[in-house]
Protein backbone atom coordinates (compact mmCIF):
# COMPACT_ATOMS: atom_id res chain seq x y z
CA UNK A 1 0.00 0.00 0.00
CA UNK A 2 1.31 3.34 -0.96
CA UNK A 3 1.60 6.13 1.67
CA UNK A 4 0.12 9.45 0.37
CA UNK A 5 0.51 13.29 1.82
CA UNK A 6 -1.46 16.08 1.89
CA UNK A 7 -0.54 19.70 1.11
CA UNK A 8 -2.55 22.73 2.42
CA UNK A 9 -1.81 25.17 -0.36
CA UNK A 10 -2.50 28.12 0.69
CA UNK A 11 -2.05 30.09 4.47
CA UNK A 12 -4.79 33.08 5.64
CA UNK A 13 -2.14 35.54 5.07
CA UNK A 14 -1.29 34.32 1.55
CA UNK A 15 -1.39 37.78 -0.69
CA UNK A 16 -4.05 39.31 -2.35
CA UNK A 17 -2.75 39.51 -5.64
CA UNK A 18 -4.61 37.02 -7.18
CA UNK A 19 -1.95 34.57 -8.09
CA UNK A 20 -2.62 31.55 -6.05
CA UNK A 21 -4.21 29.34 -9.14
CA UNK A 22 -1.06 30.44 -11.49
CA UNK A 23 1.23 29.55 -8.14
CA UNK A 24 -0.29 26.23 -7.89
CA UNK A 25 -0.02 25.72 -11.64
CA UNK A 26 3.40 25.89 -11.58
CA UNK A 27 4.42 23.93 -8.59
CA UNK A 28 2.54 21.30 -8.52
CA UNK A 29 4.41 18.61 -11.06
CA UNK A 30 7.58 20.00 -8.39
CA UNK A 31 5.09 18.89 -5.13
CA UNK A 32 4.45 15.48 -7.05
CA UNK A 33 8.35 15.26 -7.23
CA UNK A 34 9.29 15.87 -3.33
CA UNK A 35 6.36 13.19 -2.56
CA UNK A 36 3.30 15.27 -1.73
CA UNK A 37 0.19 13.49 -3.26
CA UNK A 38 -2.56 15.48 -2.74
CA UNK A 39 -3.46 19.24 -2.27
CA UNK A 40 -6.19 20.92 -0.94
CA UNK A 41 -7.44 24.14 -2.29
CA UNK A 42 -8.63 27.31 -0.73
CA UNK A 43 -12.97 28.31 -1.11
CA UNK A 44 -12.89 29.16 -5.05
CA UNK A 45 -16.09 31.06 -4.77
CA UNK A 46 -16.79 34.91 -4.23
CA UNK A 47 -16.51 36.00 -0.82
CA UNK A 48 -17.71 39.23 0.90
CA UNK A 49 -14.68 41.46 0.28
CA UNK A 50 -14.55 40.40 -3.41
CA UNK A 51 -10.76 40.43 -4.12
CA UNK A 52 -9.85 40.81 -0.58
CA UNK A 53 -11.74 37.34 0.83
CA UNK A 54 -10.25 34.40 1.95
CA UNK A 55 -13.46 32.69 0.83
CA UNK A 56 -14.73 31.75 4.27
CA UNK A 57 -17.41 34.35 4.13
CA UNK A 58 -19.03 33.24 0.97
CA UNK A 59 -21.14 35.28 -0.79
CA UNK A 60 -21.98 33.57 -4.22
CA UNK A 61 -21.01 29.70 -4.86
CA UNK A 62 -21.46 29.93 -8.31
CA UNK A 63 -19.27 33.07 -8.86
CA UNK A 64 -15.33 31.04 -9.32
CA UNK A 65 -13.72 34.58 -10.45
CA UNK A 66 -16.47 35.05 -13.33
CA UNK A 67 -18.18 38.16 -12.68
CA UNK A 68 -18.07 41.65 -11.28
CA UNK A 69 -19.53 41.11 -7.87
CA UNK A 70 -18.30 42.61 -4.27
CA UNK A 71 -15.73 44.81 -6.29
CA UNK A 72 -13.83 42.25 -8.66
CA UNK A 73 -13.95 39.73 -10.86
CA UNK A 74 -11.55 37.98 -9.48
CA UNK A 75 -11.25 36.25 -6.56
CA UNK A 76 -8.27 36.98 -3.51
CA UNK A 77 -6.74 33.59 -5.58
CA UNK A 78 -7.18 34.05 -9.01
CA UNK A 79 -10.12 33.44 -12.16
CA UNK A 80 -12.12 30.95 -12.87
CA UNK A 81 -10.19 29.95 -15.76
CA UNK A 82 -6.77 30.56 -13.59
CA UNK A 83 -8.49 27.85 -11.25
CA UNK A 84 -9.90 25.39 -13.57
CA UNK A 85 -5.99 25.43 -15.18
CA UNK A 86 -4.53 24.81 -12.30
CA UNK A 87 -6.88 22.36 -10.92
CA UNK A 88 -5.87 20.36 -14.38
CA UNK A 89 -2.67 20.98 -14.11
CA UNK A 90 -2.13 19.37 -10.90
CA UNK A 91 -4.30 16.12 -11.99
CA UNK A 92 -1.76 15.78 -15.12
CA UNK A 93 1.14 16.19 -12.71
CA UNK A 94 -0.50 12.94 -10.89
CA UNK A 95 -2.00 15.17 -8.20
CA UNK A 96 -5.72 14.29 -6.41
CA UNK A 97 -6.75 18.09 -5.52
CA UNK A 98 -9.25 18.79 -2.58
CA UNK A 99 -11.56 21.85 -2.59
CA UNK A 100 -12.73 23.47 0.31
CA UNK A 101 -16.44 23.86 0.60
CA UNK A 102 -18.32 26.48 2.72
CA UNK A 103 -21.81 25.96 3.38
CA UNK A 104 -22.39 26.93 6.85
CA UNK A 105 -23.28 30.23 5.80
CA UNK A 106 -23.32 33.20 3.40
CA UNK A 107 -22.87 37.32 3.71
CA UNK A 108 -22.48 40.52 1.74
CA UNK A 109 -26.26 39.79 1.12
CA UNK A 110 -27.43 42.26 -1.97
CA UNK A 111 -31.22 43.46 0.38
CA UNK A 112 -32.37 43.82 3.68
CA UNK A 113 -36.03 42.39 3.96
CA UNK A 114 -38.37 42.25 6.93
CA UNK A 115 -37.80 38.97 8.94
CA UNK A 116 -39.40 37.77 12.00
CA UNK A 117 -37.19 36.90 14.89
CA UNK A 118 -36.55 36.15 18.34
CA UNK A 119 -33.38 37.01 20.26
CA UNK A 120 -31.73 34.62 22.01
CA UNK A 121 -29.25 34.40 24.89
CA UNK A 122 -25.49 34.25 23.53
CA UNK A 123 -24.64 31.72 25.63
CA UNK A 124 -27.19 29.51 25.86
CA UNK A 125 -29.10 29.99 22.29
CA UNK A 126 -31.58 27.71 23.25
CA UNK A 127 -33.07 30.50 25.16
CA UNK A 128 -35.13 33.16 24.02
CA UNK A 129 -35.04 36.15 25.65
CA UNK A 130 -37.35 38.54 23.80
CA UNK A 131 -40.87 37.47 21.77
CA UNK A 132 -40.82 37.70 18.30
CA UNK A 133 -40.59 41.03 16.22
CA UNK A 134 -39.63 42.25 13.41
CA UNK A 135 -35.77 43.35 12.48
CA UNK A 136 -34.01 44.40 9.07
CA UNK A 137 -32.05 41.31 7.95
CA UNK A 138 -29.83 41.08 5.11
CA UNK A 139 -31.23 37.24 3.92
CA UNK A 140 -32.21 38.35 0.53
CA UNK A 141 -29.16 36.81 -2.40
CA UNK A 142 -30.25 37.79 -5.92
CA UNK A 143 -26.77 38.09 -6.76
CA UNK A 144 -27.23 40.80 -9.92
CA UNK A 145 -23.70 40.50 -11.18
CA UNK A 146 -24.12 37.08 -12.17
CA UNK A 147 -27.88 37.72 -13.19
CA UNK A 148 -29.28 34.31 -13.35
CA UNK A 149 -26.35 32.77 -15.33
CA UNK A 150 -25.83 29.02 -13.90
CA UNK A 151 -28.91 29.14 -11.18
CA UNK A 152 -31.79 31.64 -10.26
CA UNK A 153 -32.02 30.66 -7.11
CA UNK A 154 -32.82 33.41 -4.83
CA UNK A 155 -31.76 33.23 -1.66
CA UNK A 156 -34.40 35.13 1.26
CA UNK A 157 -34.95 34.89 5.05
CA UNK A 158 -36.44 30.99 4.29
CA UNK A 159 -33.36 29.88 3.87
CA UNK A 160 -31.48 30.95 6.87
CA UNK A 161 -31.52 30.09 10.77
CA UNK A 162 -30.49 32.90 12.15
CA UNK A 163 -28.35 36.35 11.76
CA UNK A 164 -26.67 38.68 14.14
CA UNK A 165 -27.27 42.15 13.16
CA UNK A 166 -30.49 44.08 12.67
CA UNK A 167 -30.28 47.25 10.30
CA UNK A 168 -33.14 48.51 11.62
CA UNK A 169 -32.10 49.15 15.14
CA UNK A 170 -28.29 49.23 14.18
CA UNK A 171 -28.04 46.51 16.92
CA UNK A 172 -25.92 43.27 16.88
CA UNK A 173 -27.19 40.13 18.65
CA UNK A 174 -28.23 36.25 17.46
CA UNK A 175 -31.55 36.71 16.02
CA UNK A 176 -32.99 33.02 15.71
CA UNK A 177 -35.29 33.60 12.50
CA UNK A 178 -38.94 32.32 13.02
CA UNK A 179 -40.14 30.81 9.40
CA UNK A 180 -42.09 28.32 8.48
CA UNK A 181 -38.89 25.53 9.24
CA UNK A 182 -38.66 26.16 12.76
CA UNK A 183 -38.47 28.78 15.11
CA UNK A 184 -35.34 27.30 16.71
CA UNK A 185 -31.59 25.78 16.11
CA UNK A 186 -31.17 23.18 13.48
CA UNK A 187 -30.04 19.52 15.42
CA UNK A 188 -26.23 20.44 15.19
CA UNK A 189 -24.29 17.94 17.02
CA UNK A 190 -21.96 20.18 19.35
CA UNK A 191 -23.96 21.71 22.46
CA UNK A 192 -21.14 25.14 23.26
CA UNK A 193 -23.55 27.58 23.94
CA UNK A 194 -26.54 25.31 24.03
CA UNK A 195 -26.61 24.55 20.47
CA UNK A 196 -23.55 25.77 18.38
CA UNK A 197 -26.24 25.78 15.17
CA UNK A 198 -25.16 29.86 14.96
CA UNK A 199 -21.45 30.87 14.16
CA UNK A 200 -21.47 33.53 11.59
CA UNK A 201 -22.99 35.99 9.22
CA UNK A 202 -26.61 34.43 7.79
CA UNK A 203 -26.50 31.14 8.86
CA UNK A 204 -27.72 28.61 6.27
CA UNK A 205 -31.07 26.38 7.21
CA UNK A 206 -31.09 23.25 5.77
CA UNK A 207 -34.33 21.99 6.90
CA UNK A 208 -35.79 24.11 4.35
CA UNK A 209 -35.84 21.28 0.84
CA UNK A 210 -35.24 24.17 -1.90
CA UNK A 211 -31.98 25.02 0.29
CA UNK A 212 -31.13 21.56 0.17
CA UNK A 213 -31.41 20.62 -3.61
CA UNK A 214 -30.05 24.05 -4.29
CA UNK A 215 -26.93 23.16 -2.81
CA UNK A 216 -26.63 19.82 -4.41
CA UNK A 217 -26.99 21.26 -7.68
CA UNK A 218 -24.60 23.52 -7.38
CA UNK A 219 -22.25 20.29 -6.09
CA UNK A 220 -23.00 18.46 -9.32
CA UNK A 221 -21.90 22.10 -11.27
CA UNK A 222 -19.30 22.39 -9.20
CA UNK A 223 -17.53 18.86 -10.24
CA UNK A 224 -18.43 19.42 -13.41
CA UNK A 225 -16.57 22.75 -13.64
CA UNK A 226 -13.50 22.12 -12.09
CA UNK A 227 -13.28 18.57 -11.89
CA UNK A 228 -11.94 18.01 -8.53
CA UNK A 229 -10.72 14.57 -6.73
CA UNK A 230 -12.51 15.98 -2.79
CA UNK A 231 -13.34 17.95 -0.12
CA UNK A 232 -12.25 19.43 2.52
CA UNK A 233 -15.44 20.77 4.80
CA UNK A 234 -15.75 24.03 6.49
CA UNK A 235 -17.39 24.67 9.94
CA UNK A 236 -19.41 20.95 10.21
CA UNK A 237 -20.03 21.19 13.91
CA UNK A 238 -22.25 24.03 13.79
CA UNK A 239 -24.50 22.12 10.82
CA UNK A 240 -26.84 19.08 10.88
CA UNK A 241 -24.86 16.11 10.06
CA UNK A 242 -27.55 14.47 7.99
CA UNK A 243 -27.28 17.34 5.47
CA UNK A 244 -23.53 16.02 4.53
CA UNK A 245 -24.94 12.77 4.59
CA UNK A 246 -27.52 13.66 1.58
CA UNK A 247 -24.94 15.56 -0.27
CA UNK A 248 -21.93 13.02 -0.18
CA UNK A 249 -24.21 10.61 -1.10
CA UNK A 250 -25.37 12.41 -3.42
CA UNK A 251 -22.31 13.17 -5.22
CA UNK A 252 -20.95 10.02 -5.13
CA UNK A 253 -23.52 8.66 -6.78
CA UNK A 254 -24.19 10.70 -9.43
CA UNK A 255 -20.52 10.36 -10.63
CA UNK A 256 -19.26 7.08 -9.48
CA UNK A 257 -16.61 8.67 -7.93
CA UNK A 258 -15.27 7.99 -4.18
CA UNK A 259 -14.49 12.03 -3.27
CA UNK A 260 -12.16 11.79 -0.45
CA UNK A 261 -13.66 14.36 1.59
CA UNK A 262 -12.29 15.79 5.31
CA UNK A 263 -14.49 17.63 7.89
CA UNK A 264 -13.38 20.88 9.74
CA UNK A 265 -14.81 19.35 13.18
CA UNK A 266 -12.79 21.47 15.08
CA UNK A 267 -12.76 20.08 18.94
CA UNK A 268 -9.26 20.03 20.55
CA UNK A 269 -10.49 18.81 23.85
CA UNK A 270 -13.63 16.70 23.35
CA UNK A 271 -12.72 13.61 21.28
CA UNK A 272 -15.52 11.95 21.97
CA UNK A 273 -17.39 14.80 19.83
CA UNK A 274 -14.89 13.68 17.05
CA UNK A 275 -16.46 9.77 17.31
CA UNK A 276 -20.06 10.81 17.76
CA UNK A 277 -19.38 13.05 14.80
CA UNK A 278 -18.23 9.91 12.85
CA UNK A 279 -20.63 7.35 14.16
CA UNK A 280 -23.64 9.63 12.93
CA UNK A 281 -22.03 10.55 9.17
CA UNK A 282 -21.10 6.17 8.97
CA UNK A 283 -17.50 6.37 8.21
CA UNK A 284 -18.82 8.67 4.75
CA UNK A 285 -15.55 11.64 5.61
CA UNK A 286 -12.47 11.72 7.34
CA UNK A 287 -11.67 14.39 10.26
CA UNK A 288 -8.82 16.61 11.06
CA UNK A 289 -7.33 15.20 14.33
CA UNK A 290 -7.94 18.81 16.56
CA UNK A 291 -7.03 16.91 19.61
CA UNK A 292 -3.63 15.96 18.36
CA UNK A 293 -2.84 19.46 16.84
CA UNK A 294 -3.40 20.49 20.61
CA UNK A 295 -0.97 17.92 21.93
CA UNK A 296 1.95 19.29 19.35
CA UNK A 297 0.88 22.87 20.69
CA UNK A 298 1.09 21.62 24.24
CA UNK A 299 4.42 19.73 23.82
CA UNK A 300 6.03 22.75 22.18
CA UNK A 301 4.93 25.46 24.88
CA UNK A 302 6.36 22.87 27.75
CA UNK A 303 9.97 21.26 26.41
CA UNK A 304 11.34 18.77 28.45
CA UNK A 305 7.91 19.14 31.17
CA UNK A 306 6.05 17.51 28.65
CA UNK A 307 5.62 13.49 28.36
CA UNK A 308 6.30 12.38 25.11
CA UNK A 309 4.99 9.05 25.56
CA UNK A 310 1.91 10.07 25.76
CA UNK A 311 1.63 12.56 23.06
CA UNK A 312 -1.22 10.21 21.29
CA UNK A 313 -3.21 9.96 24.24
CA UNK A 314 -7.13 11.33 23.57
CA UNK A 315 -6.12 11.92 19.97
CA UNK A 316 -8.58 10.50 16.95
CA UNK A 317 -5.28 9.33 15.56
CA UNK A 318 -5.75 6.67 19.03
CA UNK A 319 -9.51 6.17 18.73
CA UNK A 320 -9.99 6.02 14.60
CA UNK A 321 -6.30 5.73 12.72
CA UNK A 322 -8.31 5.22 9.52
CA UNK A 323 -10.48 8.39 9.54
CA UNK A 324 -8.04 10.32 10.84
CA UNK A 325 -6.49 13.64 9.17
CA UNK A 326 -2.95 14.72 10.84
CA UNK A 327 -1.42 17.94 10.94
CA UNK A 328 0.89 20.29 12.88
CA UNK A 329 -0.84 23.56 11.42
CA UNK A 330 -3.02 25.10 9.72
CA UNK A 331 -4.77 28.52 8.36
CA UNK A 332 -6.90 28.39 11.55
CA UNK A 333 -4.01 27.95 14.56
CA UNK A 334 -1.34 29.78 12.83
CA UNK A 335 -0.38 32.88 14.88
CA UNK A 336 -2.53 35.61 15.11
CA UNK A 337 -5.84 33.89 13.66
CA UNK A 338 -9.22 32.77 15.22
CA UNK A 339 -8.15 29.33 16.65
CA UNK A 340 -4.75 30.70 17.21
CA UNK A 341 -2.85 27.77 18.67
CA UNK A 342 0.50 27.57 16.42
CA UNK A 343 3.30 24.98 17.49
CA UNK A 344 6.78 26.13 17.88
CA UNK A 345 9.32 26.52 15.58
CA UNK A 346 12.10 23.98 17.45
CA UNK A 347 9.30 20.84 17.47
CA UNK A 348 7.62 21.46 14.38
CA UNK A 349 9.99 18.82 12.75
CA UNK A 350 9.34 16.43 15.29
CA UNK A 351 5.83 16.56 15.14
CA UNK A 352 5.96 15.56 11.03
CA UNK A 353 7.78 13.23 12.23
CA UNK A 354 5.06 11.71 14.29
CA UNK A 355 2.37 12.06 11.58
CA UNK A 356 4.83 11.39 8.30
CA UNK A 357 6.78 8.24 9.20
CA UNK A 358 4.06 6.40 10.99
CA UNK A 359 1.64 3.47 9.82
CA UNK A 360 -1.28 5.57 10.76
CA UNK A 361 -3.35 8.40 9.70
CA UNK A 362 -3.21 10.61 6.54
CA UNK A 363 -1.06 13.45 7.29
CA UNK A 364 -1.55 17.10 6.22
CA UNK A 365 1.63 19.53 5.29
CA UNK A 366 0.65 23.17 6.47
CA UNK A 367 2.14 25.83 3.05
CA UNK A 368 4.02 27.58 5.97
CA UNK A 369 6.59 24.69 6.46
CA UNK A 370 6.81 24.48 2.90
CA UNK A 371 7.37 28.16 1.70
CA UNK A 372 7.69 30.23 4.72
CA UNK A 373 5.36 33.06 5.34
CA UNK A 374 5.62 36.88 6.50
CA UNK A 375 3.08 39.25 7.93
CA UNK A 376 1.05 41.95 9.94
CA UNK A 377 -2.12 41.66 11.34
CA UNK A 378 -3.41 42.84 14.88
CA UNK A 379 -3.19 40.98 17.95
CA UNK A 380 -5.42 40.23 21.14
CA UNK A 381 -3.59 43.10 22.81
CA UNK A 382 -4.76 45.57 19.76
CA UNK A 383 -1.30 46.09 18.50
CA UNK A 384 0.06 45.43 15.02
CA UNK A 385 2.38 42.02 15.14
CA UNK A 386 4.77 40.80 12.66
CA UNK A 387 4.80 37.33 12.30
CA UNK A 388 7.56 35.69 10.08
CA UNK A 389 6.96 31.40 9.69
CA UNK A 390 10.31 29.86 8.53
CA UNK A 391 9.93 27.26 5.80
CA UNK A 392 11.03 23.87 8.06
CA UNK A 393 14.44 22.89 7.67
CA UNK A 394 14.10 19.30 6.41
CA UNK A 395 10.63 19.15 5.08
CA UNK A 396 11.41 18.00 1.73
CA UNK A 397 13.42 15.59 3.16
CA UNK A 398 10.61 14.14 5.20
CA UNK A 399 8.23 13.94 2.99
CA UNK A 400 10.62 11.53 0.29
CA UNK A 401 11.41 9.51 3.60
CA UNK A 402 7.89 8.72 3.49
CA UNK A 403 6.99 8.36 0.38
CA UNK A 404 9.79 5.94 -0.21
CA UNK A 405 11.06 4.52 2.86
CA UNK A 406 8.61 4.87 5.66
CA UNK A 407 6.52 1.27 4.88
CA UNK A 408 6.40 -1.95 6.66
CA UNK A 409 5.71 -3.28 10.20
CA UNK A 410 6.28 -0.90 13.03
CA UNK A 411 7.71 -1.42 15.94
CA UNK A 412 7.17 1.24 19.03
CA UNK A 413 9.47 2.11 21.58
CA UNK A 414 7.61 4.50 23.82
CA UNK A 415 9.17 3.76 26.56
CA UNK A 416 10.32 6.74 28.26
CA UNK A 417 9.27 10.46 28.75
CA UNK A 418 11.62 12.70 26.98
CA UNK A 419 13.05 9.98 24.02
CA UNK A 420 10.49 8.18 22.03
CA UNK A 421 11.32 5.83 18.91
CA UNK A 422 9.89 3.27 16.60
CA UNK A 423 11.04 1.38 13.39
CA UNK A 424 9.62 0.42 10.07
CA UNK A 425 10.67 -2.78 8.87
CA UNK A 426 10.10 -1.57 5.23
CA UNK A 427 8.50 -3.74 2.53
CA UNK A 428 9.02 -5.50 -0.37
CA UNK A 429 7.59 -2.96 -2.98
CA UNK A 430 9.35 -0.24 -1.86
CA UNK A 431 13.33 -0.53 -2.63
CA UNK A 432 15.57 -0.01 0.37
CA UNK A 433 12.73 0.81 2.92
CA UNK A 434 12.38 1.02 6.02
CA UNK A 435 13.40 3.19 8.96
CA UNK A 436 14.19 3.75 12.54
CA UNK A 437 12.99 7.43 14.06
CA UNK A 438 14.19 8.51 17.57
CA UNK A 439 13.60 12.08 19.24
CA UNK A 440 13.85 13.98 22.02
CA UNK A 441 12.16 16.86 23.89
CA UNK A 442 14.80 16.52 26.41
CA UNK A 443 18.60 16.12 26.54
CA UNK A 444 20.75 14.27 23.55
CA UNK A 445 18.45 11.11 23.35
CA UNK A 446 19.62 7.43 22.11
CA UNK A 447 17.89 4.10 22.22
CA UNK A 448 18.54 0.50 21.04
CA UNK A 449 15.44 -0.56 18.72
CA UNK A 450 15.14 -3.56 16.41
CA UNK A 451 14.42 -2.88 13.33
CA UNK A 452 14.85 -6.67 11.70
CA UNK A 453 17.29 -8.96 10.77
CA UNK A 454 17.22 -8.40 7.17
CA UNK A 455 19.31 -5.39 8.29
CA UNK A 456 21.74 -6.99 9.66
CA UNK A 457 25.06 -5.81 8.65
CA UNK A 458 24.01 -2.83 7.24
CA UNK A 459 24.80 1.02 7.62
CA UNK A 460 22.39 3.68 8.60
CA UNK A 461 22.59 7.45 8.23
CA UNK A 462 20.39 10.49 9.37
CA UNK A 463 18.92 11.44 6.63
CA UNK A 464 18.05 14.68 8.14
CA UNK A 465 21.77 14.93 8.71
CA UNK A 466 21.45 16.11 12.48
CA UNK A 467 23.86 13.32 13.16
CA UNK A 468 26.85 12.41 11.28
CA UNK A 469 28.05 8.75 12.52
CA UNK A 470 26.83 5.86 10.96
CA UNK A 471 24.88 3.15 12.57
CA UNK A 472 25.33 -0.39 11.89
CA UNK A 473 22.53 -3.69 12.34
CA UNK A 474 23.56 -6.01 13.97
CA UNK A 475 22.84 -9.75 13.62
CA UNK A 476 19.94 -9.84 15.69
CA UNK A 477 18.47 -6.63 13.54
CA UNK A 478 19.04 -4.42 16.34
CA UNK A 479 21.34 -1.05 16.68
CA UNK A 480 21.54 2.15 19.31
CA UNK A 481 19.89 5.22 17.40
CA UNK A 482 21.04 8.49 18.31
CA UNK A 483 19.27 12.38 17.94
CA UNK A 484 20.33 15.74 19.39
CA UNK A 485 19.04 17.38 21.84
CA UNK A 486 15.35 18.76 21.35
CA UNK A 487 15.92 16.90 17.82
CA UNK A 488 14.65 13.97 15.59
CA UNK A 489 16.67 11.64 13.39
CA UNK A 490 15.18 9.64 10.28
CA UNK A 491 17.85 6.87 10.31
CA UNK A 492 17.97 4.76 6.78
CA UNK A 493 19.91 2.94 4.87
CA UNK A 494 22.95 3.86 3.14
CA UNK A 495 23.26 3.96 -0.63
CA UNK A 496 26.34 3.53 -1.72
Amino acid sequence: MENFTMLQFFEWYYPADGSLWNHFKGEAARLKNIGVDTVWLPPAHKGTEGDQSNGYDSYDIYDLGEFDQKGSVATKYGTKQELIDAVNAGKDAGLQVYMDIVLNHMGGADDAEPVMVRKVDPENRNEFISEPYEIEAFTKFTFPGRAGKYSEFTWDFQCFAGVDYDARNDETAIFSIQNQYGEGWQDVMDHEHGNYDYLMQADIDYRNPHVREEVKRWGKWFYETVGMSGFRLDAIKHMDPRFYNEWLDEMRSAFKQEFFTVGEYWSPYDLQSLIDYIEVTGGRMSLFDAPLQANFHKASKEGNAYPLSEIFNGTLLSAHPDLAVTLVENHDTQPLQSLEQPVDEWFRPLAYALILFRAEGYPCVFYTDLYGAEYVDQGGDGGDHKVTLNKMPGMEEMLLVRKKLAYGEQRDYFDHPNCIGWTRAGDEDHENSGCAVIMSNGDEGRKSMEIGQQFAGKVFVDKLGHRTEEVVIDEQGWAEFHCNAGSVSVWVLQIS
